[in-house]
């Protein structure tokens, strides 16, 4: 099968569009990056959990970062699995919140149930704007939780101890910077402990 130009060149634009927002990243991420790595480390180390919360494709995100701490992110390295929970992951509790508080209420419900002081959530939010997200974000602080969202350019409408925003508008490449940042959150967070 040939392949045309046009798609060639497509692809080759999207690419660099890619790298691009990446290297602009590197530039405002990577110090709130550093800190979310660093107080994430401590509560760990403290005996705390990570929550960590999205939607769609930020709920993969979220698995994909816990399973990361529970498992190990270098395969080289032989640590104790980290105490982590992803709140979309469980169907059954989200769909029976969903349900009975609405929509907007499944992740700060479950910050009430397994969130204490001193335990990390993390709100990945590519728009800032998840009513859910920014609610679980508000019960975790009020609860004392370390609070930290991970956006767009936007940021979120709440107070947060560590916000992440790339600094860019454009969904997909708002996701493909975030999904390097829990990379190197994962890498942090490893070499602290």
């Amino acid at each position: 099968m040939e392949v045309d130009g046009a798609s060639v060149r497509f692809a080759a634009s999207v690419l660099r569009q890619a790298a691009v927002a990446h290297e602009e990243a590197a530039e405002v991420c990577a110090g709130p990056i550093a800190e979310a790595a660093r107080l994430i480390g401590r509560a760990l180390a403290a005996g705390g959990h990570v929550l960590a919360f999205g939607n769609g494709g930020s709920a993969a995100d979220a698995q994909h970062f816990v399973a990361e701490l529970v498992g190990r992110f270098d395969t080289r390295r032989n640590r104790r699995a980290l105490p982590a929970l992803a709140l979309a992951a469980d169907p059954s509790v989200v769909t029976a919140l969903a349900n009975d508080l609405g929509f907007d209420q499944v992740f700060a419900r479950q910050v009430e149930a397994f969130g204490r002081p001193g335990d990390v959530a993390l709100g990945i939010t590519t728009s800032g704007r998840s009513p859910n997200v920014l609610a679980g974000l508000s019960a975790a602080r009020a609860r004392g939780l370390v609070t930290m969202a991970l956006t767009g350019r936007a940021g979120v409408p709440v107070a947060v101890d560590v916000l992440v925003a790339v600094p860019d508008d454009r969904t997909p490449r708002v996701q493909e910077v975030q999904g390097t940042l829990l990379h190197v959150l994962c890498e942090l967070v490893e070499e602290r402990l």
